[in-house]
């Protein structure tokens, strides 16, 4: 009884790494949020600049001025902050639902593979697997377009 039992491992890093769908999902991720990413980078070196220049000119300002250019500094830090975070949340939400595409494609994949060459169980995740029972090279085929 326990010959006929076909058991299949499946390795998700590797599908996120090397599937066709994942690779489209990080190009169009990428595209999206590249400018952004831009802006932010360009703002956190003018906000450096900045700092660095008041912290030279800072002894020889008058009093009234040093605060005003402190304030105006902590306001910029605020604003990238801010803005820093929302691009973090942002682009977590969306690679999720990038992910979760994939994720669902790639259960389709395995379900058809493993229906089709008559499994019985296929696992995503285990601590040890032997190599005879990882089928990730054939869903990778089915996903990427070959059959």
């Amino acid at each position: 009884m326990a010959q006929d039992f076909r058991i299949g491992f499946v390795n998700t890093d590797r599908i996120f790494r090397e599937s066709n769908p994942a690779k489209a999902a990080q190009t169009k991720l990428e595209a999206e949020f590249s400018k952004r990413e831009k802006e932010l980078a360009d703002q956190g070196t003018q906000l450096k600049t900045a700092t660095e220049k008041f912290e030279r000119e800072a002894p020889t300002l008058a009093e009234s001025q040093r605060v005003s250019r402190q304030r105006q500094l902590v306001e910029q830090d605020r604003d990238f902050e801010r803005r820093r975070r929302e691009f973090q949340e942002d682009l977590g939400a969306r690679k999720n639902e990038e992910l979760q595409q994939v994720i669902e494609r790639a259960n389709r994949v395995i379900k058809q593979v493993a229906e089709s060459e008559k499994f019985d169980l296929v696992i995503q995740e285990a601590v040890y697997i032997n190599p005879k029972h990882d089928i990730t090279d054939r869903v990778l085929k089915v996903i990427n377009g070959g059959k």
